[in-house]
């Protein structure tokens, strides 16, 4: 059974009480705020907010002789919390237990309301006793400020010769954040707390890369492959922690790239590719909350069937397990997909493909979502809104590499997918379409670039371009606004492989249809850039991908400037380029920027990506010569 708690709704956002609870420092002070009242005797519940279900899903109350549970609300008369009927907080005065736990935080004056119905000799004891410490806070006068939380998971590991880094900026100086620092915590596969630190941004727009080569030394630890959890503190404009995440090796032959989690568990995740025959692909199960994951608490099954494979093993709180699809799913193979069962407990989940002889790479599941169905109205919006949503990708230089696309069921209500697919030149210019027809949920429909160029007969003059997946109701069929795509490139001359999935956008419209074009900060409709782009250490160069797609015609040509920051966030440089409407520009680190600027930049540098006139999406990653590379979606704030 999945767990029974909220944890993101796609109307209000993500839940801060869930946030609060699962907090390492609380979850700390949870157990032994539990223990203690189990020693005093019997407990009697106070849950003015209905607040306690979550707090039992999440942590072992079974100790508690809970007597009494008492409500606020009236509407909350009738149920049964704990094995006990539910009686309103008016009769609270009849209770004889030890301890009165109030299930609430900023409880003050929730308790103020009921202290004169309290008996003597009870205890008084509510969710404030877990609070963070004030210094940890943007608000410490509303602890549930969704901007106290922010917060998330990433896959860290050293072990094997395998490194990882976790890079970004200080975005949040941006809107105002001031004194703005990293509270880090290292679990291992057990959930054991390796490290606990803080790391201070000291500057606006400061850039900060996590090693965990350097982690591993500074802390004298061994090996380890887990999860680090991350809380920046004293934060302003949101609350999503971005970042990304590159994996290395002491050869340098491994060179791959993912990026942030998501930080609110979620019921279901899909976009798992099954492994070919010559691969093994691992599932990383990041628990995120205090609790273990039960034996059979998460499972695997093949996309569009009911029939779900459960795991046998349970997973410690906090800790990571190593999950093989093809011990649940033997038969599976590439292209069909997979769906995870993940039952609330952990974050959007990285995948790594082993295949031999070739380097590994990692990449991310998606969120499959609960809450959708079939949009009957977007038929009628077509007119206003052009090509509608769409979900833009690389095509790398075809000598060099082969792009492959493979659309993604990633809505539980998604039966088909009526797509089509268009093939941009970096110029803009259309060479070819491709209509996929009505994919049922079942199938999968992988498309080689390579391919389809030759049995059109077309060819992309400037040797790369962009994909363009879109509904396609020409033949009927629904759509439901939440179209997703797997990416995959391999290199042609040694087969070393990187991929990356993402969803559809509307882009370039100053009409809005259900928020979109989607906009990092205020209302929509957006209609501008800000793109980051992490830079690789040397002897690595970086790429970088940059698509300008149109749901309707736009600016002819994009105006976008490259600006180059170093470490502490001072502009460096800047270079200006102009993008085709539904073209591309494919660039390099080296190239776009002499060998005398990179070198004032420095290490640490980074390259924020800005455009005011329109809405770009871009893809990066890094190359080592002509024998590895990496590549995913590039992020913005």
């Amino acid at each position: 059974m999945p767990l029974k708690i909220d944890t993101f709704s796609n109307i209000k956002g993500g839940n801060s009480f869930y946030k609060a609870l699962v907090h390492p420092l609380a979850a700390e002070k949870a157990k032994a705020l539990i223990a203690r009242i189990a020693a005093k005797g019997a407990v009697a519940i106070y849950d003015p907010r209905d607040c306690h279900a979550a707090i039992a899903e999440l942590y072992d109350l079974s100790s508690w002789r809970i007597e009494n549970v008492f409500v606020q609300r009236v509407e909350s008369l009738g149920r049964s919390v704990s094995g006990c009927a539910v009686q309103p907080v008016t009769e609270l005065g009849a209770c004889r237990a030890a301890t009165l736990f109030v299930a609430a935080f900023d409880a003050e004056r929730l308790v103020a309301h009921i202290r004169h119905l309290v008996p003597a000799g009870i205890e008084v004891i509510t969710l404030d006793a877990i609070r963070l410490p004030d210094a940890m806070l943007t608000n410490p006068r509303n602890y549930l400020d969704i901007l106290n939380f922010a917060t998330n998971f990433a896959f860290f590991r050293d072990a094997g010769g395998v490194h990882t880094t976790v890079a970004s900026c200080n975005y949040w100086s941006g809107y105002g954040a001031k004194d703005t620092a990293l509270w880090l915590c290292l679990f291992d596969h057990r959930g054991e707390v390796l490290a606990q630190w803080e790391e201070k941004l000291p500057a606006s727009g400061a850039s900060y890369c996590l090693d965990s080569k350097e982690v591993r030394g500074r802390f004298g630890l061994g090996e380890f492959t887990g999860s680090l959890f991350m809380h920046v503190q004293r934060i302003a404009g949101h609350d999503v922690v971005k970042y990304a995440i590159d994996v290395y090796d002491d050869s340098g032959a491994m060179v791959s790239c993912t990026h942030d989690a998501n930080a609110w568990p979620a019921d279901f995740y899909a976009g798992l590719p099954a492994p070919r025959q010559d691969e093994k692909v691992i599932l990383w199960i990041q628990n995120s909350n205090p609790a273990p994951i039960p034996r059979g608490g998460v499972g695997l099954n093949r996309m569009g069937s009911d029939d779900v494979t459960w795991l046998d093993a349970q997973i410690p709180p906090y800790g990571a397990h190593a999950l093989d699809v093809a011990t649940l799913l033997p038969g599976v193979h590439w292209p069909e997909q997979i769906e995870v069962d993940a039952g609330k407990h952990f974050v959007r989940p990285r995948y790594e493909v082993i295949r031999k002889g070739i380097a590994a790479r990692i990449a991310h599941a998606n969120v499959e979502r609960t809450d959708l169905a079939p949009d009957t109205k977007l038929p009628e919006a077509m007119p206003l809104i052009g090509k509608g949503y769409i979900l833009p990708a690389p095509i790398l230089p075809l000598d060099r590499w082969r792009s492959i696309a493979m659309p993604t069921p990633m809505a539980r209500a998604q039966n088909e997918l009526p797509l089509a697919m268009t093939l941009f030149d970096a110029s803009g210019q259309e060479v070819t379409t491709y209509r996929f027809g009505r994919i049922p949920r079942r199938e999968s429909a992988a498309v080689d670039v390579d391919a389809l160029l030759d049995k059109a007969g077309g060819k992309l003059a400037s040797g790369y371009g962009h994909v363009a997946l879109v509904y396609d109701l020409s033949q009927g069929g629904t759509s439901d606004g939440w179209l997703h795509g797997l990416f995959r490139y391999e290199q042609k001359g040694n087969g070393h492989c990187a991929e990356t999935s993402f969803g559809a956008h509307i882009y370039n419209i100053p009409i809005t249809y259900k928020n979109e074009p989607q906009s990092y900060a205020g209302a929509p409709p957006g209609l501008s850039t800000r793109l980051f782009l992490r830079l690789g250490p040397a002897p690595l160069d970086t790429l970088c991908h940059l698509i300008y797609p149109a749901s309707l015609p736009w600016h002819s040509r994009s105006a976008t400037s490259l600006i180059l920051h170093d470490r502490l966030g001072a502009e460096i440089a800047t270079q200006h380029v102009e993008i085709p409407c539904n073209g591309s520009l494919l660039w390099r680190y080296h190239e776009m920027f002499d060998e005398d600027t990179r070198r004032r930049a420095g290490t640490g540098a980074y390259v924020m990506i800005r455009d005011t006139t329109c809405r770009l999406f871009g893809y990066h990653g890094l190359l080592k010569g002509e024998e590895a590379f990496s590549l995913d979606h590039m992020f913005g704030f």
